[in-house]
């Protein structure tokens, strides 16, 4: 029988109750980073192939301009070829969700993700962003911060989003050969976003600094590219520090910059307290978050210590259920009590994931992997709980339920779905319902379940 502990462990940090054996306490959720991640041995497209693919259609748009009938039958066959890799990234971003035993991992892959934000809309970014995430951050969820920060900042992906492929130093050869110049939007999300925080201790100074410094990044057809042309000549000071100088510029430079923002101590305190605001609900405890970012300081900015940290005080295993699931939670931990086999989402057509999961997903206000700005999705659970949303979940829980639950006993299903943190009222409502599949809807579509 699942204990209060296992249903919060599963609930609040992980991916839901689901047919594996919840993790009982802090101990078991830590455990699951001497685990490798399945997702890193999926034989996925790598970066190159997604280049390729995206240069590939790109020459097909160009040929059809020549040629009409050749051109329009390489553009398909382009459109096909990305159409294919797009539609297994969306299968396996939820088949993982859905089926891993390792739900803390999961959900932190999701929390950094968010963190890093990167909007997947147009062509390139909705084909590189799984490989951001695939590459820049999973590997480094159980790993060091500054890891994580080097790889996400430097991906494709991210250069493009924030236009830093289009950064350049004003002084540079490139810069002053072309009047190119600076753009600072990446220096500030990673100031403001990404490390110290919207109340660090940087001024514009720090954000110039930093752009200047960056300049340089950029990225070519195969992905990172470091143009010493373009950089910025000279040492750039950011919070104090001098960095760069030499001739030519390169990368390593910039690589000790963002070292020295992962350990610095306003980002410990920014990361500690956006971990317990997304896990464990706000207003953050100042002791809190202090407890977390000593553990990250203390450890030279490796993360599962400050996981650690987190778990191990007894707010985070209250039982009062305070958070909203985001749709995307909503819908995996509803598949996952409902005993969806995750086989069958990584086998999925694209109009059952899109009528399913994708259209419903958008429809309670969560498209996949396109929130509105680089700050992600919203932590306040009023931003998920709104008349239009509501309606969006109801409707999906009836159409779930009928689909996958309608031979489930709803009383049974309750247990499967919240175990010990059921409510006496909703199991008597449940049980009471004219069919199966209306308790079952009744159960997902229930506050207690939409909650975290």
């Amino acid at each position: 029988m699942t204990t209060e502990t296992q249903a919060i462990a599963a609930i609040r940090f992980g991916t839901g109750l689901g047919a594996d054996q919840p993790p009982d306490g802090p101990g078991a959720l830590i455990a699951q980073f001497s685990r490798r991640d399945p997702a890193l041995a999926e034989q996925a497209p790598d970066l190159a192939a997604r280049a390729t693919m995206l240069v590939e259609h790109d020459a097909a748009r160009a040929l059809r301009k020549e040629q009409t009938q050749a051109g329009e039958r390489a553009v398909k066959a382009a459109d096909r070829k990305l159409r294919r890799t797009t539609t297994w990234d969306m299968r396996m971003h939820f088949a993982r969700a859905v089926g891993s035993p390792l739900g803390f991992r999961e959900r932190l892959a999701a929390f950094w993700t968010d963190h890093f934000t990167v909007e997947a809309t147009g062509r390139m970014r909705t084909l590189l962003v799984p490989d951001l995430i695939r590459t820049a951050i999973r590997p480094h969820v159980g790993g060091r911060f500054g890891d994580m920060l080097a790889d996400t900042v430097r991906h494709p992906a991210m250069l493009h989003y924030l236009n830093q492929n289009r950064s350049v130093g004003p002084n540079s050869r490139a810069g002053q050969r072309r009047g190119l110049g600076l753009n600072e939007n990446l220096a500030r999300e990673v100031l403001e976003l990404h490390t110290l925080g919207v109340e660090g201790a940087y001024i514009q100074a720090d954000v110039l600094g930093l752009a200047q410094l960056f300049t340089g990044m950029t990225l070519r057809e195969r992905g990172f590219h470091f143009a010493p042309n373009w950089a910025e000549p000279g040492a750039e000071t950011v919070l104090g520090r001098s960095y760069g100088g030499a001739e030519p510029a390169a990368w390593p430079e910039i690589r000790a910059a963002l070292d020295d923002l992962a350990v610095h101590p306003d980002t410990a305190r920014h990361l500690a307290t956006k971990l317990i605001v997304h896990f464990v609900g706000a207003p953050a405890a100042p002791d809190y978050v202090a407890k977390i970012a000593r553990a990250y300081l203390n450890a030279g900015g490796r993360l599962v210590p400050a996981y650690r940290a987190l778990l191990e005080d007894d707010r985070a295993w209250n039982p009062t259920l305070a958070k909203a699931k985001t749709p995307f939670d909503f819908i995996v931990s509803g598949l996952r009590a409902l005993k969806v086999d995750a086989g069958l989402l990584s086998r999925a057509k694209r109009r059952d994931l899109n009528g399913q999961i994708l259209g419903p997903m958008a429809a309670m206000g969560q498209p996949l992997m396109r929130p509105a700005g680089p700050d992600g999705w919203p932590e306040d659970p009023r931003a998920w709980i709104t008349p239009a949303g509501l309606a969006a979940r109801v409707d999906w829980a009836g159409r779930s339920a009928r689909r996958w639950g309608a031979e489930t006993d709803p009383r049974e299903f309750l247990q499967a779905a919240l175990g010990p943190l059921a409510p006496p009222l909703l199991s008597r409502a449940a049980g009471g319902s004219e069919t199966r599949a209306e308790g079952v809807a009744l159960v997902l579509a229930a506050p207690a379940f939409n909650r975290r």
